[in-house]
């Protein structure tokens, strides 16, 4: 079964429960995904390989650690997950980037794909995939699988909020990948929007609404 984080950093709750504000305009909400994206991203790659290496302080020889070569992407699910990737760039700038294109059908709540680009090398890579949301666990899953589809191994799910209902389907279907959540809500509504939630992030990402 996967490990579900659920940070408990102050600084992450505190810009969570920011964000939630109704009245928080677009440029504020853009500014506080990328930064509690940096936050856990970096909780997320807490346990990345080292490799020692010889350097050259302007005192004295030593050696000090780097990554040990670990090729890393990360793939938002379009069009909200956008808002993350440049807090996790800002962590891991060597990263390469994929997209993934779902939408929510409004009937069935399910995932329905119109895009996937994704690093030629995926398969090599570990994969973080953003999506601020984590409601019903629609988009989440199917991201998932187009990516093992594509041979896609090592896989981890990051996001800014999520629903108990969609954390219980991506660790039924998903039991591999462990997730990364910044708050734990309390559950979906009859739309199947998080309670308390903050809306739409898309929407308020990009002032669309």
């Amino acid at each position: 079964m996967s490990k579900v984080h659920v940070m408990d950093h102050p600084l992450i709750s505190h810009k969570i429960s920011y964000i939630r504000k109704e009245d928080l305009g677009s440029k504020d909400f853009r500014e506080m995904i990328s930064e509690i994206a940096m936050l856990i991203c970096y909780e997320a790659t807490r346990d990345l390989k080292l490799q020692d290496v010889k350097i050259k302080t302007p005192i004295c020889e030593m050696t000090g650690k780097e990554l040990a070569g670990k090729k890393l992407a990360v793939v938002p699910i379009l069009r909200a997950g956008l808002g993350m990737v440049e807090g996790m760039l800002a962590m891991i700038p060597a990263a390469k980037v994929g997209h993934i294109g779902l939408y929510r059908d409004p009937e069935t709540l399910e995932a329905v794909e119109y895009f996937c680009k994704l690093p030629v090398d995926c398969e090599e890579r570990d994969v973080f995939v953003v999506d601020p949301m984590l409601a019903t666990g629609a988009s989440s899953v199917a991201a998932v699988q187009m990516l093992k589809e594509k041979g896609v191994k090592n896989i981890r799910f990051l996001c800014i909020i999520a629903a108990p209902e969609g954390v219980k389907r991506m660790q039924e279907e998903h039991p591999d990948v462990d997730l990364y959540i910044g708050a734990l809500d309390e559950k979906l509504n009859d739309h199947g929007y998080i309670v308390p939630g903050l809306g739409d992030a898309g929407d308020r990402i990009f002032g669309t609404k």
